[in-house]
């Protein structure tokens, strides 16, 4: 299956595309809120995974509906060094399968649900995870891309 394109911005206001990828691995993540603890220890995990997944040629991007001046202050607090996208009416998570409804602290609530897609040098989705919990999800990302980079 290929992924879906989009078009978002980055932290300057800058359009950024799925499509300028094209012929690298992509990891694309949703995440609900920039500096809540889960996001926080997400992006750090994307961050501190930074050498192998650079040395496996990916690339991450981490979108979620929060302002491109709140990814900047995310990004420089947190010293993430990848892309964070913003995607305020939540319609790129929605078209990903990334929104939905999701328990939170035992209530039904509708959301971005924490997902995560590996995407093919040719655009395809080579994995998905749906609603994942964050120790050792970054691991299992790592992991999968080593797999994948071997067939």
């Amino acid at each position: 299956m290929k992924a879906k394109n989009f078009s978002l911005l980055d932290r300057s206001g800058a359009k950024r595309s799925l499509s300028e990828f094209k012929g690298s691995w992509v990891v694309v993540y949703f995440y609900p809120k920039d500096f809540t603890s889960g996001c926080t220890r997400e992006a750090c995990a994307f961050r501190d995974a930074a050498g192998p997944l650079k040395k496996l040629g990916a690339v991450v991007i981490g979108i979620s509906k929060d302002s491109a001046e709140s990814h900047a202050k995310f990004d420089d607090k947190h010293e993430l060094g990848f892309l964070l996208l913003s995607d305020p009416d939540c319609a790129t998570a929605k078209a990903w399968g990334a929104f939905g409804m999701k328990n939170m602290y035992g209530k039904k609530v509708e959301g971005v649900k924490r997902s995560t897609f590996l995407i093919g040098p040719g655009g395809e989705v080579a994995g998905e995870w749906i609603g994942v919990k964050v120790d050792g999800h970054v691991d299992a990302v790592v992991e999968a891309l080593r797999e994948a980079k071997k067939k």
